[in-house]
């Protein structure tokens, strides 16, 4: 599985302690786990691109993926869970998807069949749930609203166990 991190601009990155956490529980629960910086993040190359050219990111980390015959599935924070549904909007075919806390605004119309979930905190004060449940449920995704705000400080076992669930489902 792909896991896509945080707005790098923002601080973001494969080290962001939610990441860290999701990927243990993910681990325990028998995934393998790709984690990448987007370009520009940490050591990588590049230049940020507001979630454009991340998509290569994200492609490039797919294949790497795919080429270590790891099963496909794609997840992401925030920016990253954005992102990650952009890029599933340019597929063919269904890739399992779990994204936490995805801003709601820009996120694409239509995407191909298959599971979906999005886990968002109740408290978050980045995100506004009530333009994210509308987008979940116009798309079928299935949304998980758990006691949070959008960093999860401290929860992070609780979602990565919520984040395997839907890639169990």
């Amino acid at each position: 599985m792909v896991f896509c991190h945080p707005h790098p601009l923002q601080g973001g990155s494969m080290m962001a302690p939610l990441m860290i956490a999701v990927t243990t529980r993910l681990v325990e629960h028998g995934f393998s786990v790709l984690r990448f910086n987007f370009r520009g993040t940490g050591k990588s190359t590049g230049t940020h691109d507001h979630g454009e050219a991340e998509q290569l990111d994200i492609t490039s980390a797919v294949e790497q993926a795919t080429g270590r015959s790891l099963p496909l599935g794609i997840a992401g924070w925030s920016f990253g869970a954005g992102t990650a549904l952009q890029w599933m909007a340019g597929q063919p075919n269904a890739v399992p998807y779990v994204g936490i806390a995805p801003p709601p605004d820009g996120l694409p119309d239509r995407l191909p069949t298959g599971p979906k979930r999005i886990i968002a905190g109740t408290r978050d004060q980045v995100v506004d749930i009530d333009l994210l449940r509308r987008y979940a449920e116009s798309q079928s995704i299935d949304l998980v609203l758990t006691a949070g705000d959008h960093f999860f400080h401290g929860r992070g076992e609780k979602i990565g166990r919520l984040v395997a669930q839907g890639f169990e489902a």
